[in-house]
């Protein structure tokens, strides 16, 4: 073909990828361009670079169990990537990975040759399922937190619902508060208080929501954790406070913290206390007492201390009739005669613990963060979708949102140690922005423009972790770098978080031949 005619063909496909369209400030001619490498999250290639140097990234595709026999299959970094790529960009279905198929910058950063598709992916995900691939998401779930627990910490536990709307294996009715009557799935939760880390999800059928199907993963990661590393305190709701776990735990010599369900015999227990007058503050408007509680089945006698807080105002107390009328009765003070008629609300916690009781009730009151990050998992991450028919993959999928949420919130408390950011908020402040690749004399480019009003604040705190991260990757020798990277942004958030010192330098290669971090 000659000269000319290669000149007459690249006219015609400019005029073609050229229109014009008549806009409010006049007319304006938009160019189409489909083989131009960009992307919308061009800020991610700081977080790429935070898996990189720490070894994250390479050590999960090591290890992955995925083996294929054919030459046209997509490689361990192509489905891993995708995957990745697919849950930091928010979606909930496997069908939204569509939408990062024409990303022609961050797939490149991370060593892959393309973006697989949705069908690509769920294939890949049941050899992955067939293979071992829970227990390697697990054993990275547990790396991820192992150099993060040698100090004081508190383990969390709790079951999520997730109603489910088609028929998935375990898609059972059990307790659903939201949708009564809805098939679900459960899942089990352990999660580090605090940072928010997630140690472990089991997904479990609808009807098995109770704590006592909660109970084997917890002391699974009990017993799998060192004397060093325990937790000061596993904590949890009403459904735990249950004679089945608590044994368990105290024959492990475990501190716990948890709530009691009031039952009769409970209620009958705080009648008897409420005649006393020896109530302690508890802060808040509570006030506590202590006491000791064996209920039936109970084998022994066990701390509880009884909360109660008045209710200020009036009260009114509404009843139904058998003929469908409603009946209000008012509860209100006798001023004139002198009577006060206070109402309360009240609760019981029961621990095996020491603690006076004001610290005691505003330990179990900073539970209430663990409901953020279930509610974080659940609605600004994956764990409401990535649902397949088979109760495995939705297991896998589960573990994987879990791992990357880790990655992810400890990336964001390097750019932000001072507060805790949602994706809500983290995403749209260190992801979004446009990125455009560009590549002359051997040097690749990438340049970003912001899509929102802090892209100031965002390029200052990510550079800042850039170059803390490369002062750490040559502080050692090449083949300890990765580990040694990890374990220092470990102590370094440490540090900043718990006011933890930093580590003796000698404590490095003891942890590279342990595998800590």
């Amino acid at each position: 073909m000659g000269e000319a005619k290669r000149r007459n063909i690249k006219r015609k496909e400019s005029q073609l990828s050229c229109g014009g369209i008549q806009s409010v400030a006049g007319r304006v001619q938009i160019r189409w361009e489909a083989d131009s490498a960009a992307t919308p999250m061009g800020q991610l290639a700081y977080f790429i670079e935070f898996l990189n140097l720490s070894g994250l990234w390479s050590r999960w595709i090591e290890s992955c169990p995925l083996a294929y026999t054919s030459p046209n299959a997509p490689g361990k970094a192509e489905v891993l990537g995708t995957w990745m790529l697919s849950i930091l960009s928010g979606h909930r279905r496997y069908a939204h990975v569509t939408g990062i198929r024409c990303d022609g910058v961050n797939p490149g950063l991370l060593g892959m040759r393309k973006v697989i598709s949705e069908d690509a992916l769920r294939n890949a995900l049941k050899h992955l399922a067939q293979s071992g691939g829970a227990d390697w998401l697990e054993q990275h779930l547990s790396d991820s937190v192992a150099a993060l627990l040698d100090v004081p910490w508190i383990l969390d536990i709790d079951t999520t619902i997730k109603p489910l709307y088609g028929h998935q294996q375990g898609a059972l009715v059990g307790y659903n508060p939201r949708k009564p009557g809805r098939p679900s799935h459960a899942y089990h939760t352990y999660l580090m208080a605090g940072l928010r880390q997630v140690l472990g999800v089991e997904v479990a059928p609808g009807n098995e929501h109770t704590a006592k199907h909660a109970q084997p993963g917890l002391l699974k990661i009990l017993d799998a954790l060192p004397a060093a590393r325990k937790p000061k305190l596993v904590r949890g709701d009403n459904a735990f406070g249950n004679d089945g776990l608590l044994r368990e735990l105290e024959a492990r010599e475990q501190p716990y913290l948890s709530k009691l369900k009031l039952t009769k015999n409970v209620k009958r227990y705080i009648t008897r206390l409420f005649q006393q007058t020896d109530w302690t503050d508890a802060g808040q408007g509570w006030e506590g007492q202590n006491g000791e509680l064996a209920l039936t089945g109970w084998r022994n006698k066990r701390r509880v201390v009884v909360l109660r807080r008045a209710i200020k105002g009036e009260m009114a107390l509404a009843a139904q009739e058998d003929n469908g009328q409603q009946v209000l009765a008012f509860i209100e003070a006798d001023r004139k005669a002198g009577k006060e008629i206070t109402g309360y609300e009240y609760a019981v916690l029961v621990t095996n613990t020491d603690y006076e009781i004001l610290s005691l009730c505003q330990l179990y009151r900073d539970r209430a963060d663990a409901e953020n990050a279930f509610d974080e998992l659940k609605n600004q991450w994956g764990w409401g979708g990535f649902t397949t028919h088979d109760l495995a993959r939705c297991q896998l999928s589960a573990q994987a949102v879990a791992l990357i949420y880790n990655w992810w919130s400890l990336f964001v408390r390097l750019a932000n140690p001072e507060a805790r950011r949602e994706a809500i908020t983290s995403r749209p402040w260190l992801m979004s922005s446009v990125g455009r690749r560009t590549e002359h004399a051997g040097q690749t480019t990438i340049s970003l423009t912001g899509l929102h009003a802090h892209f100031d604040q965002a390029r200052a705190a990510l550079m800042r972790v850039s170059a803390q991260l490369q002062d750490w990757a040559t502080q050692t020798a090449e083949q300890l770098q990765p580990r040694f990277v990890w374990i220092m942004v470990c102590e370094y958030l440490k540090q900043k978080l718990a006011a933890i010192s930093p580590p003796r330098s000698l404590r490095l290669l003891q942890n590279h031949a342990e595998g800590i971090g």
